[in-house]
């Protein structure tokens, strides 16, 4: 079903729940853990038809979209105005609104600007009875009644259909971008350079680090020698009125951290040192089949999680390229092996890390959900008594269960 209003959804999730039907919804599918995948007798409700900007608020730094409404088209008509929509996911190209509404999506940029949580104010949503319902407030302040906008947004369809988003903008950042590579001996000393630069109080717009996997496939994918610089790679951008000066900031660190590092603010030489991080999964799906994962730590603790990920490499033989928000603590490791099927050596080794990560204060998710993928491990993060309490907020609001059914939550014995 392709729905063209709000209308249309409300019709099918009336007669999904007259019927008993399962509702699948879908935007564009670019999620990683299977959240959008129907299974036989479900229905797919596609959400992308419904891509209209319905009005946008100089004054009141907001916009009203429809779901369908595509990341990065929705900037490039704001940018007229002299506004933004902060949230910036890998796949903002072609991923909805409404998608990164429902996972809650995050990206580069999330250390200084927020994952799209930040950047809400008020949802219309469709119950799985076809009701209405509009949640969160369209004013700066508002705490009447308990945040159900903030509870629908990461829910992966499990609650409601995303109907309509009215988000929170932010005005063009002006000023300069300036950009800092920085090679390093091993992939921990370059964590413990992120590490130091977010110490010393300073909030990059972009911190990305690549470990010695993931500049081996980057180099035989560019034709560059990569690996000549250093086993590790961490970029650096800073942005705004004071961009240079917090540049130099985190340059004379990362030298004191041992860094071979290098510094512009010439907008076609940051493109080319970036390029580096945007060809990083293009270059590692050259490797086969990928499960890629993103666990999330504390910054202090990213380092321990990559040395964790070379001797699960060991133990199992596997290959794990690694990239890392590192501003966010926010890592992915990507399995790769070969066909179709997930080989049982690469889901013990997922396992590993999954419970190594909550051994260290962090979450099996950062940004990319629970979806399918990772149900099985829901518990072990939230624990019983959470995991029930979860599962009762679910039937609250699809008490008959059609909403997502099999995401997020496991079928119950």
């Amino acid at each position: 079903m392709e729905a063209t209003s709000v209308e249309d959804i409300q019709e099918t999730c009336r007669i999904a729940s007259a019927h008993g039907v399962p509702v699948v919804t879908r935007g564009a599918g670019t999620g990683l853990v299977g959240g959008g995948i129907a299974g036989v007798g479900e229905i797919v409700l596609s959400t992308r038809a419904m891509d209209r900007v319905l009005r946008v608020s100089v004054e009141n730094r907001l916009a009203v979209v429809e779901p369908g409404v595509i990341n990065a088209e929705l900037n490039r008509q704001l940018a007229e105005r002299g506004l933004w929509w902060a949230p910036d996911p890998a796949s903002r190209g072609i991923s909805t609104v409404g998608g990164n509404v429902a996972t809650n999506a995050g990206g580069l940029l999330c250390a200084k600007y927020g994952v799209t949580r930040e950047s809400v104010l008020s949802l219309k949503v469709v119950l799985a009875g076809g009701q209405l319902i509009s949640v969160g407030h369209d004013t700066v302040k508002g705490v009447t009644g308990l945040d159900l906008c903030a509870l629908m947004i990461g829910s992966e369809g499990t609650l409601g259909v995303i109907a309509e988003c009215t988000l929170k903008l932010r005005p063009l950042v002006r000023g300069s971008v300036a950009t800092i590579s920085a090679y390093f001996s091993s992939v921990e000393r370059a964590a413990q350079a992120a590490a130091a630069i977010v110490a010393a109080g300073l909030t990059p717009a972009v911190m990305e680090l690549l470990d010695r996997r993931t500049l081996e496939c980057v180099s035989r994918y560019s034709g560059l020698d990569l690996l000549a610089r250093g086993d590790s790679l961490l970029l650096v951008q800073t942005d705004g009125t004071g961009a240079v000066a917090e540049a130099e900031t985190v340059h004379a660190l990362v030298m004191a951290a041992g860094g071979a590092a290098e510094l512009t603010t010439d907008p076609d030489e940051s493109a080319r040192l970036m390029a580096v991080r945007r060809e990083a999964f293009p270059a590692i799906e050259s490797l086969g089949t990928l499960l890629v994962e993103d666990v999330a730590v504390p910054l202090d603790r990213m380092s321990a999680v990559f040395e964790r990920v070379r001797e699960l490499e060991e133990r199992y033989d596997l290959i794990i390229p690694t990239a890392c928000h590192a501003g966010d603590g926010n890592l992915h490791p990507a399995f790769a092996f070969q066909g179709d099927e997930v080989p049982e050596a690469v889901w013990n080794a997922a396992e590993e890390l999954f419970e190594y990560a909550l051994e260290l204060g962090g979450t099996l998710s950062g940004e990319h959900g629970i979806g399918l993928l990772k149900r099985r491990w829901l518990k072990d993060e939230l624990g019983d008594v959470q995991m029930a309490i979860q599962r009762q907020i679910k039937a609250v609001f699809d008490p008959a269960g059609i909403l997502n059914p099999g995401k997020v939550f496991s079928p119950q014995s």
